[in-house]
């Protein structure tokens, strides 16, 4: 079970669809889908409003148990998701499935832009930008697992050092 995670545009998608068609078998689980199955009533996440947070525990947990259920039929588990700040901790608390490895994202702030600017999607606006995203994977998250700088590097070229050093990813076996 990997866990990927990272701000807005740090190649989270990207990256973990790599690392599971690394593995054989393997799911990519993208945790943005539970957010978009509620098609009505869904608050958009800001962080002055517990409704929102609220959710995105929810989609967390679902997440998680969606995770535990295809690593127990033998799948092994690439997790994909925007989990900052003590949410990571809360997230690494209700996964089961061991080893559990958990992979940080860290590409500079100017790297991010460039990426935001690159893709067919917009996830930055008024409420998020990537300076105050970034803080907050900077300021408040924990160090846990591996945390990657992938500013200067492909992908692909991402990829092989997670690999390389996936040991230093697991916070819990």
């Amino acid at each position: 079970m990997i866990v990927v995670t990272g701000v807005m545009a740090s190649g989270k998608s990207t990256v973990a669809d790599l690392l599971a068609r690394r593995l054989d078998p393997s799911v990519h689980l993208r945790g943005d889908l539970f957010r978009k199955m509620i098609v009505n009533g869904r608050a958009e996440l800001r962080p002055d409003d517990p409704h929102a947070v609220s959710q995105l525990r929810l989609r967390h947990r679902l997440s998680a148990q969606a995770a535990d259920t295809y690593a127990a039929a033998g799948f092994g588990v690439v997790v994909q998701d925007i989990i900052l700040g003590d949410l990571l901790e809360e997230y690494v608390a209700l996964v089961r499935a061991r080893p559990l490895r958990v992979v940080v994202l860290a590409p500079s702030i100017g790297a991010v832009a460039d990426r935001e600017r690159a893709r067919g999607k917009v996830g930055y606006g008024s409420t998020w930008t990537p300076e105050r995203l970034d803080a907050v994977l900077r300021r408040d998250t924990p160090r846990l697992g591996l945390w990657v700088d992938s500013s200067d590097e492909t992908p692909e070229e991402t990829v092989g050092g997670i690999l390389a050093r996936l040991d230093d990813a697991i916070v819990a076996t």
